[in-house]
């Protein structure tokens, strides 16, 4: 990576920046003339969307090939990152499901889970805060999701890691008042990527098409959130009644009605 940069040059990191949510925000973040870091496990895909950018803009785009569910995995992001200079922008956006009763899930597959979405996000925020704090100037956009809000039964790892991520993200909003730096949740509901592809390879596509938002109306929605600073961003009216429904009925018929809706959507 070229170490030589202006000092008025702005970066942002996004992880999973092949495709999805990611392609969209990193999309969004060179139009607004941001250098970019990519990272994202598919090599191919990167260097297409590589190839795309450099085509219609001049920002400079670096890539990253790293599996997010590794250990090590944020100090080796970080330790590859920064000489490039201060990174203005984190955005925390990898992530995959897993469809499933507990006890017969893959708990492989669930730790490289539990690892991406707790523990990489976690300490990659670590690692880069600081140096936000010390300038008073940062914005960090962690994706969660609608299934924060509640248990989720067929997806159980997934629905409570995406818990973990809005809990943090709004405690560390929180911390983070009057320093300069922001931290956003954005908590979509169903959106159309490559996701349901990863949840369950008994269902590729949601079987409830219902509510189904476009990546490019979702990632657009989450940007202007962070921009503004805004703590919980939830995009859709609809999506926005769903989040308040666990404070007026109990959370066991909350429970119910998400493996309700779960197995009319994935199973076979």
């Amino acid at each position: 990576m070229n170490s030589q940069r202006d000092m008025m040059t702005k970066i942002a990191l996004v992880t999973g920046a092949a495709s999805g949510l990611g392609y969209e925000l990193a999309l969004l973040l060179i139009k607004d003339g941001y250098d970019l870091v990519l990272v994202d496990i598919d090599e191919s895909k990167l260097k297409e969307v590589k190839q795309l950018f450099n085509k219609e803009f001049k920002n400079e785009v670096n890539l990253l090939v790293k599996d997010l569910s590794k250990p090590d995995a944020a100090q080796d992001i970080y330790d590859e990152v920064k000489d490039l200079g201060a990174i203005d922008v984190l955005v925390n956006n990898a992530g995959f499901g897993l469809f499933g009763t507990f006890a017969n899930t893959d708990w492989k597959r669930e730790s490289d889970m539990l690892h991406l979405h707790i523990l990489t996000t976690t300490h990659l925020t670590k690692l880069i805060l600081p140096e936000m704090i010390s300038r008073k100037s940062g914005k960090i956009l962690n994706i969660s999701s609608l299934a924060a809000f509640q248990p989720g039964p067929l997806m159980s790892m997934y629905y409570a890691s995406k818990s973990y991520i809005l809990s943090f993200s709004e405690a560390i909003a929180n911390e983070l008042k009057g320093t300069g730096v922001t931290v956003t949740a954005l908590c979509p509901g169903p959106t159309k990527t490559l996701f349901q592809e990863t949840v369950s390879s008994d269902c590729s596509e949601n079987k409830i098409s219902f509510n189904m938002a476009c990546a490019t109306d979702v990632a657009l929605y989450g940007y202007n959130a962070m921009k503004k600073g805004k703590t919980v961003a939830i995009p859709g009216a609809f999506n926005k009644l769903l989040s308040t429904i666990p404070r007026f009925i109990s959370r066991n018929m909350a429970t119910r009605i998400v493996r309700n809706i779960q197995e009319k959507n994935r199973a076979s």
